[in-house]
Order: C-alpha cells, then structure tokens, then sequence
C-alpha cells in the first residue's frame, strides 16, 4: 500500500511539473540570461538595441544608431516607432513588429494628414540573426484587399478614412486555429481609429502567416467606452491568465491591467485599485513587461514623457504582475523610447556587441 501511495504521489507530481511547464512555456519563446532593449530611439526616432547582463543596466547598440534603414523598410513613411520584438515560435529566427510613422510637421505635409501624429500602417520584420531585416508593410489606406481573407467581414467600410494604426506587438496564440485545421498563429494586436466610423483609439487584433509576410483582416479585441493604446499581454503562470497591461486615453492617468482566459475575448475592464501610479499626473504609455532569467517576478517598463527630460522607468511587481513597487530610470540608454525587452543567449549578446 505505501509503495502505491508513493508512485501515486510521484505521478502527481510529474503531472503538476508538467503542466507549470506548459504554462510557463505560453506565450512568445524565451531563451538566455541577457537581455536586448530593442526600442524607438527618442531623438530622432528610428529602431535601436541596448544590451543588458542584469536587465536593468544596459549598453547602447551603435551608440544608439539605426539597426535597419527605416527608409528601406518602413514602405509608407520611412521611420520605424514602437518596436517590438521576440523570437519564432520555433526558435528559428526573430521577428519584429513596428508602427511606420514619421511624427513630423515635414511628414505631415507631405502626406496630406489632419493631425502630425496620424499614420497609416505597420511593418512586419522577419531576422535570422537579429542583424539583417526584411520587411512587409502594410498600409491599410488600400482597405480589406491587402489582407489574406479579404472576403471576411471587415472592421470598416471605408478603409481610406483610417487615421492611425499604432503600437503592434506579437503574442504567440497556441489557440488560434486555421482554416485548413493548422493550430497556432502569430496574433499581432495593435490600436486603430478610424475618424470617419469611430470616436477614439480601439484594440484591434490579426494573425499573421507563419513566414510572417500575411496578415488576417482586424477584428475588435474589446471596447471599454474610451479610447485606450499601447497594449502590452503576456501570460502569468502563477495564475494561468493572460495579463495586459495598457493605457487608457483619459480618466486617472497611469498604466493598468485587465486579465483574460482568453487571448481574443473576455477582456474584462482593468484594476483600478492596482496600477502603475508613480508618476502622479505626469503622463506615461509604452508599457513593456518581461521576466528575468529564473525569476518568476515581473519588470514593467514604461516611457514617463511629461517631463523634461523624459524618464524611461523599469519598476517591479511581483509573480502576479500585481503590487507595483520601486519605479527606477533605465540605466545606460541615451535616448530609451517606446519599445520592447527579450531575452537573449550569451552567444547573441557578444554578436549585437559587436554590431557596427
């Protein structure tokens, strides 16, 4: 009987191993104990890397220079914000996504815009090596057509009115099915406003083809009654929920958090006795959360852009992405802007150090 009792408790065990495993493993691919700060350089902005041995102190890339020409991949304006980046699936190279905008008077008359901060489009950026970039663009001023079921319903009936389309990130959906029964996607959620259909910003979300070059037609992610941006979902595994984190367009300022089982529904509104609030009136958004190498707390970092200077903080919560504590300025990066943190090999942090 104690023998039985015993294999019982040993399969118990392997099975919850398993399944804080599979749980841990949701979401993009982790691998390493570096960190890369791939992000908006905030002079000029286009793509930079900052490297990192602890996460927090870091060494900037180039000096902070361009990785890629934006003029060559960002195919609507020719500079590259908001960027986003994490590996494959698969571990087979890296993708990245960001928002192709040029936030400049110049820009703004020459592409015929109402305000300087509208835009049309994102890129979708696929790497072997973190170095050498290729791009598809999308500019969804050209409607339903450029999508891959351009026959589903679609999120507008004037696509040319569309104003912005700001801030994608990727989140591997383990979920998502395909039409031919292929599971898994890369869903790419981002905010849309379209002034000609709607009143503010919208979460939008579509998945992306595996070679990362398609995408499916947007569909609403949720809509709270105001407008909200910069969203930022990442899985918890110490309470097996999908967690976002984002800003809300008005009302108290801060960043906050809503929690779903589910990546494309059942985004309840966020926690408002719980948020990022350091910052008292000054306002903040570029949200980006990570996990250090074998520590099951968060790091949340965000672009504090009231003050002048501006102030990029990386600041602490514990294994829930609950109890935000001990904001601190990002050590090391001469101009940190909108971006996004991954972890990375040694053998990839010596290549990015070497990078000219």
């Amino acid at each position: 009987m104690k023998k039985l009792l015993l294999l019982i408790l040993v399969a118990l065990s392997a099975a919850t191993a398993g399944a804080q495993k599979y749980y841990k493993t949701r979401g993009n691919l982790q691998k390493g104990k570096f960190y890369l700060y791939c992000h908006m350089n905030g002079g000029l902005a286009w793509t930079a890397y900052a490297v990192s041995k602890d996460g927090f102190h870091f060494e900037d890339v180039m000096n902070g220079d361009s990785v890629f020409s934006d003029h060559e991949l960002a195919k609507i304006e020719g500079r590259t914000r908001d960027a986003f980046i994490c590996r494959r699936h698969d571990g087979k190279g890296f993708l990245m996504v960001t928002t192709d905008m040029d936030a400049s008077n110049r820009s703004r008359d020459r592409m015929g815009k109402k305000e300087t901060w509208d835009n049309y489009g994102i890129n979708l950026l696929t790497s072997p090596d973190l170095i050498h970039w290729k791009s598809t663009t999308f500019d969804y001023r050209k409607g339903k057509s450029i999508f891959m079921n351009p026959d589903a319903k679609s999120a507008y009936n004037d696509w040319s009115t569309i104003n912005r389309v700001w801030a994608p990130q990727i989140i591997w959906d383990d979920e998502f099915v395909w039409p031919d029964g292929k599971k898994g996607g890369y869903m790419i959620y981002y905010s849309m406003w379209n002034r000609g259909e709607e009143k503010y910003d919208r979460m939008y979300y579509s998945h992306a083809s595996d070679d990362f070059t398609k995408l499916t037609q947007p569909q609403l992610l949720f809509d709270w009654g105001y407008a909200t941006i910069d969203a930022d979902i990442n899985w918890v595994a110490a309470d097996q929920q999908w967690h976002m984190m984002i800003k809300k367009e008005g009302g108290k300022p801060g960043l906050f958090t809503a929690t779903s089982l589910r990546l494309t529904s059942g985004w309840g509104e966020p926690v408002e006795e719980d948020y990022v609030n350091f910052e008292g009136n000054k306002k903040c958004e570029g949200v980006s959360a990570f996990q250090l190498a074998g520590d099951p707390t968060w790091r949340i970092a965000y672009i504090e852009y009231s003050s002048n200077p501006k102030n990029y903080r990386i600041c602490e919560a514990d294994e829930n992405m609950r109890n935000f504590k001990n904001p601190r300025n990002i050590q090391g990066v001469a101009r940190p802007q909108h971006g996004s943190f991954m972890r990375i090999t040694k053998k990839e942090y010596k290549l990015l150090k070497k990078m000219k």
